[in-house]
């Protein structure tokens, strides 16, 4: 069986990715930090409908715990599906927010940083001898960091995701003698958990933000979770070192 390890998949983007992957045929592991009734949750689901699935504990910004994380995700992989090695590996877990450049902190910059560029740059280099060959990697990115998509406000979040577009080309490159592909999904107004549930906590900019949308709506984490399933089928193996916008039009 093909094995995807989905970062951040206790709730959102990334879950809806784990859940729509296990649909597909794939075993999914996901990662949570501080949400494991949510991620049990979420594995019990995938079982219910058939699916093969664990849940492990990491804090992406935490780089000195990978080498035991490794451990951990090899002796889940063992004991479940009887491998050392698996196919498809999600850097999604994140955090989201914004703040008027003058009123940055340092601090508030080095979270952005270790959570959505550091963090998965060193995990992946970690897991990456553990990535059959002809796999797949998909990061999380976001409009905010295209041109399409850029707002007053966001540019300690933005840059960080700016870098994990370059770094999805650059992978992709490097990567390309092992058929390894590399792409990024990036979204935009998406009801996601991140920045507090801000559309649970106002609902009334639903309708607003939605006007901006050709569609018609926002986005749903099951909007993004098929795009990213998707990007992980072989159906698509000719595509690597790609940003993939999906914004359902958004700011076009």
């Amino acid at each position: 069986m093909q094995v995807a390890l989905i970062t951040g998949g206790s709730a959102g983007i990334g879950q809806a990715a784990a859940i729509e992957a296990a649909r597909r045929g794939i075993g999914v592991v996901i990662t949570y930090h501080r949400h494991e009734a949510e991620a049990k949750e979420t594995v019990a689901e995938i079982e219910a409908d058939g699916g093969s699935a664990g849940e492990l504990p990491l804090d992406v910004a935490d780089t000195s715990s990978f080498p035991a994380f490794r451990q951990a995700f090899e002796d889940i992989l063992q004991a479940k599906w009887g491998t050392r090695q698996f196919q498809y590996l999600v850097n999604n877990a994140g955090i989201g927010g914004g703040a008027p450049f003058e009123d940055v902190t340092e601090e508030v910059f080095d979270n952005f940083h270790r959570v959505l560029f550091r963090g998965p740059y060193f995990l992946t280099q970690q897991l990456l001898p553990l990535i059959e060959d002809g796999g797949a990697i998909v990061n999380t990115g976001s409009t905010s960091a295209l041109v399409t998509g850029i707002e007053a406000g966001y540019s300690s979040y933005a840059s960080q995701k700016g870098t994990m577009h370059a770094l999805t080309h650059c992978w992709a490159k490097e990567l390309a003698p092992r058929k390894i592909r590399v792409n990024a999904v990036a979204p935009r107004s998406t009801r996601t958990r991140i920045v507090d549930d801000i559309f649970e906590r106002m609902p009334e900019l639903v309708p607003q933000v939605a006007a901006g949308v050709p569609f018609g709506r926002i986005g749903e984490s099951a909007d993004l979770g098929k795009v990213i399933a998707a990007l992980l089928d072989d159906s698509v193996a000719w595509v690597t070192g790609q940003i993939i916008e999906a914004s359902g039009g958004q700011g076009r």
